[in-house]
């Protein structure tokens, strides 16, 4: 038997106050399933998709199927989870004669630690063939706000259900890692310009959301052009421009790579979805942006949907859309309009 202190300091007790899992080399399990289906249907329930002229909403969570957990091995958080999620929305539309409401459901078979938010599969499907316009709705505008919800949960998991896994040591400042499976057992090669999604770091964030409408002397194509346009939006930046490539999975990195991300889905001339982050924000930490375009009668509607801004950069987040990209858009092009 080794001397008292000269073991493998791995098993020396005496380095954690509580003398538990000493330098958190065990596996330590924390079950998330309950908890997962719970925020599920907590960020999924509820959700609208609608404007002027229609109104969808999932109604209920009709199967949640599957389990999650977060573990903790030598100090390094991995989480598991694999859910089969169908639902259930219903729709209506505002204008015309018919107002009947129609109802359709979704299914989300791969929603899985091996599989990246924009690889999770999302269907359509409306029960009566009158409801079919209603279901191209959901597909075209109501996708990307799930898989918004999706990657909010994901983020949740990571951030919110993992405290305490990670247990301080003696004189230690606690440093968290936090991979997924597949990043230990995924065979697919490693892609270095894949933006991680709100990895969790040492501290927990609290988070704002940002919306904010502004309207533009000017069409809708003309206004969606100008934040798809390579050379327009090397005008609005003052050339300020060191990758943009407008596609989806394309990346993009403006101002002195201050603002860095990738797009995650393009719906010409209605909808841009985004990672997006700033250089000073925490390390690896994106938020969500939804850029909405709506025709007016002689002007068009802008609407910035942020999720997951860090509290403390809200305040200088806000100010940046409107100073470097609405009253530059605006100046550059004459497309002024008053800011709501």
């Amino acid at each position: 038997m080794a001397e008292w202190g000269k073991g493998d300091p791995r098993w020396i007790v005496e380095d954690r106050p509580d003398a538990t899992n000493p330098n958190n080399w065990h596996w330590k399990e924390k079950n998330a399933t309950q908890w997962s289906k719970d925020k599920l249907n907590e960020l999924l329930v509820g959700l609208k998709i609608e404007n002027d002229e229609y109104t969808c909403e999932i109604k209920e969570l009709k199967r949640c199927s599957g389990e999650a957990s977060a573990n903790n091995r030598k100090a390094k958080l991995v989480f598991l989870y694999e859910w089969h999620i169908e639902g259930k929305w219903e729709g209506s539309m505002h204008t015309g004669e018919n107002r009947t409401t129609y109802e359709g459901s979704f299914e989300i078979p791969n929603l899985s630690d091996e599989n990246n938010i924009d690889e999770v599969n999302i269907t359509f499907y409306a029960e009566k063939s009158k409801g079919e316009k209603l279901k191209e709705i959901m597909k075209k505008h109501g996708e990307s706000l799930i898989r918004q919800k999706l990657a909010d949960y994901i983020r949740l998991l990571k951030e919110e259900f993992s405290q305490g896994l990670i247990l301080p040591t003696k004189n230690t400042l606690i440093t968290t890692n936090t991979q997924s499976i597949s990043s230990i057992n995924n065979s697919k090669p490693i892609i270095h310009t894949q933006l991680p999604i709100n990895q969790n770091k040492s501290s927990i964030m609290t988070m704002r959301d940002i919306k904010l409408h502004d309207t533009f002397k000017c069409t809708k194509n003309e206004l969606f052009k100008a934040f798809c346009d390579m050379n327009k939006v090397k005008a609005f930046t003052q050339n300020s421009v060191s990758q943009y490539d407008c596609r989806k999975g394309g990346f993009f990195s403006l101002f002195s790579d201050n603002i860095t991300g990738r797009f995650i889905d393009i719906v010409p001339y209605d909808r841009i979805d985004m990672l997006w982050r700033f250089k000073s924000w925490p390390s690896d930490h994106y938020s969500h942006v939804s850029l909405l375009f709506y025709d007016g009668t002689d002007e068009t509607k802008l609407v910035i949907q942020q999720t997951g801004v860090p509290s403390q950069f809200y305040d200088n987040t806000v100010e940046g859309w409107k100073r470097y990209y609405l009253e530059s858009i605006k100046s550059t092009f004459g497309y002024g309009s008053r800011l709501l």
